[in-house]
C-alpha cells in the first residue's frame, strides 16, 4: 500500500543497491530531455541501433511524433554501467520520445 501514499512531486522512492549505492527510480530530466517532457512527450525507451530506428519508424507510422537525442549517461541519474560499457566499444545510446500527433495520418485502410 506504500504505492498508493505516494505522489507525484512529493515524495522520491529510492532503490538501494546491496553495495551501499542509492539509486533514484525517476531522476529529475534536464536539458533537451527536460524540454521535451515540458511539452509533454513521453520518453519511451533508451536504446542504440539498429533497433532505435525501426522503434522510430513504427511509432511514426502508428501516428506518433518522434524525437531522438543522445542519451548522456552522465545527466540521466541512477546507475548507468550499461551506457559506459556500451560506449567503450562504440555502442551510442540514444533515448527516444514521442508525442501523439494533433491530427492523426488517415487509416489508409478506410
Amino acid at each position: 500500500a506504500l504505492h498508493r501514499r505516494l505522489q507525484p512531486g512529493r515524495y522520491r522512492p529510492f532503490l538501494v543497491m546491496v553495495a551501499g549505492k542509492t539509486i533514484p527510480l525517476h531522476p529529475v530530466a534536464s536539458g533537451r530531455a527536460a524540454e521535451l517532457l515540458a511539452q509533454g512527450w513521453i520518453k519511451q525507451t533508451t536504446i542504440d541501433e539498429p533497433r532505435l530506428s525501426e522503434i522510430a519508424e513504427n511509432y511514426r507510422s502508428l501516428g506518433y511524433e518522434v524525437e531522438i537525442i543522445e542519451h548522456r549517461a552522465s545527466d540521466a541519474g541512477g546507475c548507468n554501467s550499461c551506457f559506459e560499457e556500451g560506449e567503450k566499444i562504440g555502442k551510442h545510446s540514444s533515448d527516444l520520445f514521442v508525442r501523439r500527433l494533433s491530427d492523426p495520418l488517415p487509416d489508409e485502410l478506410f
